[in-house]
């Protein structure tokens, strides 16, 4: 090791341990409380408490698992900043459920507390990239998906032997890639390699390879795991050289017994763009469907997602949800949540007639808006011209829209890629690709973006 970084890590490590923790926590909660609303505050950071700060990591001590899951949905940018803005030693946040009396006392204000703490038993690895949330405990089986997770399951008991590869396909939201992750972490508690990556994300691996001079170490790369999961695999259509090192690459993995899991928006054999040669490699193990929930499967889904938040739905909550919600697991936890959230800042239950008010005013838009409706509504919302969505522009004020329109056609109205490309000024379909994930990935810690996005779908109602 060089002298000089040794000396630098050193001296970071008793910076930080000089730390009082407690005091930093409530310095960053007094800044929280003037941003944001006295109801959320209230709600969300009142029971909050720090519990370490290591390697740069602080770790916070929330009071549920729904609480975790806001602060990281909702709140992360904002606490990371206003954490950073008070010390400089803080370069990520993370959460975990403890209540206060769990903590150990601490001997002196500088020492950090429950330090050996295994961070990796709540968050995803980024060895693996799997996220241990995502298992077959938690995953609700209902007739509906009972054949896909029955595969599933097979698979994670005798990887590489039995269904070599599992192809699961289906459309957003009926639990791909809950899953598909769930063979991973069962199959990772056998001490076998385990690695989850999107198509994307693998493209993106495999150019930067090739541009940096750095294709053996790739493939030596991939080719060192016993399980390889790829998701959303569509994403390859048409990428011609990621498709060549895909292929050769399967061939390596199954030659040698090696379990390979893809999900998929569509069946192999629909996928424009995906050579044959690969359709005929997901075609040699089994291609099952994920199809939507049924009536009776949304309203076991909602129960079990309400239990393992703890919360109590009514029977008719249960009922009207699973009727007004159809075909999406993904939204069906959307609404629970607003429904948990609307109760927390309440503290009681909401009756039947609020949660119909909630549904009412937070569900998708009509499916039979034309594009240029969409066009419409978002260029009026952002006080924009038409006409600017269409140009080959490049101005701040524009692209955002222009990427929030290519996302709600997508997400909302499921119109294919090129389409939405060729009605938006003739655009290439991966341009839409990279708008849409651009805005999914900004909805995970942006709540004024998903704010704009729900004034947005209220006003295609």
């Amino acid at each position: 090791m060089n002298p000089t970084s040794h000396s630098s890590h050193t001296n970071s490590i008793v910076q930080t341990e000089q730390i009082d923790v407690k005091q930093l926590w409530d310095d960053a909660l007094v800044k929280i409380e003037l941003s944001i609303t006295t109801a959320n505050y209230k709600t969300w950071f009142r029971d909050t408490h720090i519990i370490s700060l290591e390697d740069g990591t602080a770790l916070v001590g929330v009071p549920s698992v729904f609480v975790k899951d806001w602060l990281q949905d909702k709140f992360q940018t904002m606490i990371l900043k206003t954490l950073r803005d008070l010390t400089p030693h803080v370069r990520s946040v993370e959460y975990t459920v403890a209540q206060r009396n769990e903590r150990k006392q601490e001997t002196n204000k500088n020492q950090t507390v429950n330090a050996a703490l295994p961070l990796e038993d709540y968050y995803i690895n980024k060895s693996d990239n799997l996220n241990p949330k995502y298992s077959f405990d938690t995953f609700v089986v209902g007739p509906y998906n009972a054949l896909a997770h029955a595969a599933a399951k097979t698979v994670s008991e005798k990887p590489g032997i039995t269904y070599n590869p599992l192809f699961i396909y289906g459309k957003t939201g009926h639990g791909k890639t809950h899953l598909i992750q769930a063979v991973g972490n069962q199959v990772k508690k056998t001490g076998k390699k385990v690695f989850y990556v999107t198509s994307e994300r693998f493209a993106v691996d495999y150019f930067n390879a090739l541009q940096n001079g750095s294709a053996n170490t790739f493939k030596d790369k991939y080719r060192q795991y016993d399980v390889l999961i790829m998701d959303d695999i569509q994403f390859l259509a048409t990428k011609e050289k990621t498709q060549e090192e895909l292929f050769h690459l399967f061939n390596a993995l199954h030659d040698n017994n090696k379990q390979i899991v893809f999900s998929s928006d569509q069946h192999p054999a629909l996928l424009n763009g995906m050579e044959e040669r690969l359709q005929s490699r997901f075609a040699q193990g089994m291609i099952v469907d994920l199809p939507a929930p049924d009536l009776e499967s949304r309203a076991a889904i909602l129960r079990a997602k309400s239990a393992q938040n703890s919360i109590t739905l009514g029977d008719d909550v249960v009922d009207h949800l699973a009727q007004s919600i159809e075909g999406n697991v993904r939204e069906l936890e959307g609404a629970l949540n607003t429904i948990m959230c609307q109760s927390q800042l309440l503290g009681r239950t909401l009756t039947i007639e609020e949660v119909r008010t909630i549904i009412k005013n937070s569900s998708r838009p009509r499916k039979s808006l034309a594009i240029t409706d969409v066009v419409d509504k978002v260029a009026r919302y952002y006080d924009i011209d038409q006409a600017s969505i269409y140009e080959k522009t490049r101005r701040k004020e524009v692209v955002k829209p222009r990427q929030i329109i290519m996302y709600i056609l997508r997400e909302d109205f499921q119109v294919s890629y090129p389409a939405i490309g060729k009605k938006l000024g003739g655009r290439d379909h991966t341009t839409v690709i990279h708008s849409c994930e651009k805005i999914k990935n900004e909805l995970k810690t942006s709540s004024e973006l998903e704010e704009e996005i729900t004034q947005v779908r209220l006003l295609l109602k």
